[in-house]
């Protein structure tokens, strides 16, 4: 067997993997009919826009939230500590 054998046979696997993959993308690229309409990027806005609406009103709620946790913790942080009393048995 020629020493050089498996040198050859990965030279080839790595160029008929890259040529496999660049054949696939040339193949699947976007052709400029498959583009989408203005009517559906619109679509796509409105969508977005209502997305961001929702991701703005979570944030302030969840604020509103963190806000009512930190007033919280600091009136029991504040409040005098309580001593449990033993009972003596």
């Amino acid at each position: 067997m020629d020493p050089d054998a498996p040198i050859i046979i990965s030279t080839l696997a790595i160029l008929c993997g890259t040529t496999i993959v660049v054949l696939r993308m040339f193949l699947n690229r976007r052709r400029p009919e498959d583009s989408p309409s203005r009517k559906e990027l619109q679509e796509l806005h409105e969508r977005l826009a209502r997305i961001e609406q929702a991701v703005d009103s979570i944030a302030i709620e969840t604020e509103r939230v963190l806000e009512g946790q930190r007033f919280t913790t600091k009136l029991l942080s504040e409040r005098p500590a309580l001593k449990a009393e033993v009972p003596q048995s």
